[in-house]
């Protein structure tokens, strides 16, 4: 599903946030600019959506962009047209804000992304209350500590680590855990720490904990054997499907056999090339989408007829980004034609108020802008993901 060099995350691409100073003025979102043909006739709202579309980091984006496309069509009415325009961000915080400046010029009136959590943290930190911003999957609690009008479809990362603890306690009490991830990466440690703390709450035997880095992801084989030598029967690694796929192959060339648990980012484990999806078997995940969950079924049809392809977790969240927009349009009772600036209070104050049934279960935002919904877990057979 995903393809990403194992330097460039998602979560934990590098900002440049506090570089950016004054060197990148961020514009005054007022109306202005060209949608690419369609009417201005008092019924269009313009999203903008910003993410990787190109880099190591693009199929985050592009699976962003076509899932918010579907969510502007399904839920534009006759008197509310929903407008998307995108911008690539190649996963950049200085980049991403040129982006948002061009969306402004277009006449931006709210945002979808950034994508990436580096690229949001920079956008967010300079929009100063002027921009309706919901991201569809930067996960860090920067993202919208002490912002008013920004908000998260996707869990943090403290909530992910926390959720998957209480899942392995209820699920799997008995289990010898080793606790192993990515030390150089915001995402996978954040997880860790968050999984770790609410394991001793829980009372989870963790017998073992390993780390890496990027530039040591190719071979897992040392880590493996001092898990399996302290008699770890699971393994939960918040890291990405790439290393993962490794870790797997490896696990099975040295005849260490245990289940695998991992989070969001290792949703795309059976996409790897060159994988061997039956290592896959039994590998459990906390994510919140599912194309083979038969409640998806209208928006995979539908994805598939658009796209040719089936839809990850990153088009769901964009889709749910983009149906709270609507519902808060419709909660605010806004004057659609307004600048961006004058509504986004107003559009904040409706996110904090629906309530949704979306793709990713059923979301309420808090007084942080973090989303609120229910932490599913799958489990891997015979190439689906089943509800665990």
């Amino acid at each position: 599903m995903f393809n990403i060099n194992s330097t460039l995350s998602r979560r934990n691409f590098l900002a440049g946030a506090a570089a950016l100073g004054s060197a990148v003025a961020l514009a005054g979102c007022s109306s202005g600019g060209s949608d690419g043909g369609s009417a201005d006739d008092g019924k269009t709202f313009k999203i903008g959506v910003i993410g990787p579309l190109t880099g190591a980091a693009a199929t985050y984006g592009v699976s962003a962009e076509k899932g918010a496309k579907l969510a502007a069509k399904d839920f534009s009415t006759k008197d509310l047209k929903l407008s998307l325009k995108s911008e690539d961000d190649v996963a950049d915080g200085e980049k991403a804000i040129n982006a948002f400046n061009a969306l402004c010029d277009w006449g931006m009136q709210a945002l979808v992304g950034p994508v990436t959590t580096g690229a949001a943290v920079a956008v967010s930190g300079e929009i100063a209350d002027d921009m309706l911003m919901v991201t569809p999957s930067a996960s860090s609690l920067d993202v919208t500590k002490d912002k008013t009008t920004v908000f998260q479809v996707c869990f943090t990362d403290p909530t992910m680590g926390a959720s998957a603890a209480k899942f392995l306690a209820e699920k799997y009490a008995d289990a010898k855990i080793a606790l192993f991830y990515n030390s150089g990466d915001t995402y996978s440690s954040g997880v860790a720490d968050a999984f770790a703390e609410q394991a001793k709450a829980s009372k989870l035997d963790i017998v073992d904990t390993e780390t890496f880095k990027d530039d040591s992801s190719t071979s897992f084989t040392n880590q493996l054997t001092k898990a399996k030598e302290a008699g770890a029967t699971l393994i939960f690694a918040p890291i990405y499907y790439t290393p993962a796929s490794v870790l797997l192959k490896n696990a099975k060339d040295m005849g260490y056999d245990m289940t695998l648990m991992g989070t969001d980012g290792m949703d795309g484990l059976l996409s790897v090339e060159g994988f061997d999806t039956s290592l896959a078997e039994g590998v459990l995940l906390m994510t919140p989408f599912s194309a083979d969950d038969e409640k998806n079924a209208d928006f995979v049809k539908a994805y598939k007829d658009a796209y040719d392809e089936t839809p990850n977790q990153f088009a769901a969240d964009a889709y749910d980004c983009v149906h709270a927009i609507a519902e808060a349009i419709d909660r605010a009772g806004i004057d659609i034609s307004a600048d961006g600036a004058d509504i986004a209070g107003d559009l904040a104050k409706a996110m904090r108020k629906i309530k949704i049934e979306g793709l990713t279960g059923e979301l309420t935002w808090n007084d942080e802008g973090q989303v609120e919904k229910p932490a599913t877990a799958y489990v891997i057979q015979d190439g689906k993901y089943i509800a665990a």
